[in-house]
């Protein structure tokens, strides 16, 4: 079993150098508050209970442990490892405690220290002579981080073997209150850079990349970051490799020294980036991106048969919790019949607050949301659930800052289910056998695993029960695939044919809505036919990409949530 640990009163959350690990180190409810929480939950859903506990006799093991998470909910307790003296909890890996002795092998440029940079070179591996005074690569650390055994042979190999990499960063072990937390990073992304520094300072970097820039003061606590951002904007995103292995440890100073000045550092990187932006009491930074003067129209979609104790509130909500200035409704009409939802539809349209599309035929969410998108006057299109509803009038404004990107192409937001936990943080490709949604069922008012839930940060996908999109990449991509996905994954697909074009998709943390899934679906024989031949088509379109998700470690379990739980087979070192 795996406990989480007391967070000693010696460590000082003050400690900027802290702000990614603060999902792990905020405090939590005791494990009897959390007991009677979930007892209460179970007793209020017998029901449901009893299906679980049917689940499990019937040695269905791992559909129990789904369905207890949905009911209770899921946080990251589970990835703390046992410390050294443990005897009852899950064991940290081998290497834990090992250090590599007398330096590394490649050049060091240590961050911060009293003798300011430090730069030591080990021989060359082939036992050819090295100028030491231009050395290929260097490893760049900070006080409390060290590389971990073997850390350097990796490193000398991932360059070795792709020439047009220019940085190499991987994971780590956070040793905090005498207990390691791992720290899985996914690929690069700048966006999520900028937002909270997911990758640290221990940073390899080719010599020659860092000759094409312009060097920041390596004593600062951004240098990592600052160098990274500059190289991807030189070399391109793909010149930054991850390793998913762990590269270093790190031993936060518990007295919290060594971490004042992270925070403004990094608002100082993002000024002289042209940028602006604010950072809240967890350290994560919300940029400002432009916008134009004038604000463009966005048109709001909402596709709907009858259901008005659903579309009713979400209508509501989008005209009262929405503070963008230029919006237009659609109603996509799917053969209603209800006379009070029609007399609802005259009221809407006399009145000019929506258009109401007709949409006959069998229920085809694409093909829906495809009619309404060519009778859209607006250079946005906002594609929203019939029960979904706003309470943050900004979450408009925040998507739309981001969809307006050259580069950016869908754009989703974090969504909360009916218990007031995460619906939707981001789609996940290749967990549970297909795709999942991140962080679901975790508490809605979680940061997430290195602050995920908060930020702005690539996806691969997000979910059309709250996307927005320019509607000229929408068009240019054909939209939705009607055809093909009529009402399961054309969201994903959607986001996956928008990447293959050149457009990045993009989940934004700060735009909150409720969302009460399918809630206005019925299952049926016919329902799940359907569902299983669009499963096959998406396989056979995008098999591939479901290996692994670049967004994702694949150190997680992948059938448990996401970011809760450590694989079977994670060792923190190279794939086996």
């Amino acid at each position: 079993m795996v406990r989480r640990p007391r967070l000693p009163p010696r460590i000082d959350l003050s400690d900027e150098s802290l702000d990614p690990l603060r999902f792990a180190l905020l405090p939590a409810p005791s494990a009897w508050a959390r007991w009677m929480t979930a007892l209460a939950i179970l007793a209020r859903h017998p029901n449901r209970l009893g299906a679980i506990l049917w689940a499990r006799l019937r040695g269905k093991r791992l559909r129990a442990r789904q369905a207890l998470a949905s009911l209770i909910g899921l946080d990251h307790r589970r990835l703390w490892l046992a410390n050294a003296t443990s005897e009852d909890e899950t064991p940290a890996p081998s290497f834990w405690g090992e250090r590599t002795q007398g330096g590394t092998a490649v050049p060091v440029v240590m961050a911060g220290g009293p003798a300011g940079p430090i730069t030591g070179i080990l021989p060359h591996r082939d036992g050819e002579s090295r100028d030491l005074d231009r050395p290929a690569f260097r490893l760049h650390l900070a006080p409390g981080h060290t590389p971990a055994a073997g850390a350097e042979a990796r490193i000398e190999a991932a360059f070795a073997a792709e020439p047009g990499i220019q940085a190499v960063y991987g994971d780590a072990l956070a040793e905090i209150g005498g207990s390691p937390l791992p720290v899985l990073r996914p690929a690069f992304d700048p966006d999520y850079l900028l937002a909270v520094d997911y990758i640290g300072p221990v940073v390899a970097l080719r010599s020659s990349a860092l000759a094409a820039i312009e060097r920041p003061d390596a004593s600062s606590p951004t240098y990592a970051a600052a160098c990274l951002l500059m190289i991807a904007d030189r070399f391109g995103t793909g010149a930054i490799r991850h390793l998913p292995q762990v590269l270093s440890h790190w031993r936060p100073d518990p007295r919290g020294e060594g971490g004042a000045g992270h925070r403004s550092a990094r608002l100082d990187l993002l000024r002289r980036r042209g940028l602006t932006g604010r950072i809240d009491e967890h350290g994560v930074v919300t940029v400002s991106r432009p916008l134009p003067e004038d604000r463009p129209l966005v048109s709001l979609i909402v596709p709907t048969r009858d259901r008005l104790d659903l579309l009713r509130p979400c209508l509501d909500s989008l005209r009262h919790q929405t503070d963008w200035p230029a919006c237009e409704i659609l109603i996509c009409d799917n053969d209603s019949r209800e006379p009070q939802t029609h007399a609802y539809f005259r009221d809407l349209t006399e009145s000019g607050q929506a258009r109401v599309i007709a949409c006959p035929g069998p229920f085809n969410f694409a093909a829906m949301n495809n009619a309404a998108a060519r009778a859209a006057g607006g250079r946005l299109l906002a594609f929203v659930n019939n029960d979904v509803e706003a309470f943050s009038p900004d979450w408009l404004e925040r998507m739309c800052r981001e969809a307006l990107r050259l580069e950016v192409g869908a754009v989703g937001a974090r969504l909360l289910d009916g218990e007031g936990r995460i619906q939707h943080g981001g789609i996940v490709l290749g967990t549970g056998g297909l795709v999942t949604h991140g962080h679901r069922h975790c508490p809605g008012d979680a940061l997430g695993y290195l602050s995920a839930l908060r930020v702005t940060r690539s996806v691969s996908a997000v979910t059309a029960a709250c996307l927005v999109v320019e509607a000229d990449k929408f068009r240019r991509v054909g939209g939705f695939d009607a055809e093909t996905f009529a009402v399961d994954f054309n969201d994903v697909d959607l986001c996956l044919r928008l990447a293959r074009t050149g457009w990045r998709t993009l989940y934004v943390g700060g735009a909150v809505l409720h969302h009460r899934e399918a809630a206005s679906r019925r299952r049926t024989p016919e329902s799940q036919d359907r569902h299983r031949r669009e499963v096959e088509a998406f396989k056979k379109r995008w098999g591939p990409l479901l290996a692994q998700d670049p967004h994702y470690h694949p150190g997680f379990d992948p059938n448990l949530g996401t970011h809760v739980r450590l694989a079977r087979t994670w060792s923190g070192g190279p794939p086996r």
